[in-house]
């Protein structure tokens, strides 16, 4: 059974950076497409982020272009996310999810992923 857990959310002041980290268990990393959700509040589930299983292959969001860099290290089975410029508006819980398959045009779709991490909060505020 694949396990994904999420670290280093946190609090955050406008503009600033933070580096999540999702450490993938019970499978090789490179078999999966892997794919950053968040959820804030009162919203739905939105995609921000996805690579494939060979870390060639990325999309984002709009809210997520030129802010957000999404990569994956398969010999330590992470993934990462890069978020620089962070806003008040970026406050959400952080998923990682991981999918067998890969579909770039789909891979913001949450509906996608079999397997899920529990979360990490980020919140920015000054």
């Amino acid at each position: 059974q694949l396990q994904l857990v999420e670290s280093g959310g946190g609090l955050v002041q406008p503009g600033g950076s933070l580096r999540l980290s999702c450490v993938v268990s019970g499978s090789p990393l490179n078999h999966y497409s892997i794919g950053w959700f968040r959820q804030a509040p009162g919203k739905e589930r939105e995609g921000v982020a996805c690579i494939d299983p060979y870390g060639s292959t990325t999309n984002y969001a709009n809210s997520a272009k030129g802010r957000f860099t999404v990569s994956r290290d398969s010999a330590k089975n992470t993934m990462y996310l890069q978020m620089d410029g962070l806003t008040p508006e970026d406050t959400a819980i952080y998923y990682c999810a991981a999918d067998l398959g890969w579909l770039r045009s789909m891979c913001l779709s949450s509906t996608r992923y079999d397997y899920w991490g529990q979360g990490t909060q980020v919140t920015v505020s000054s």
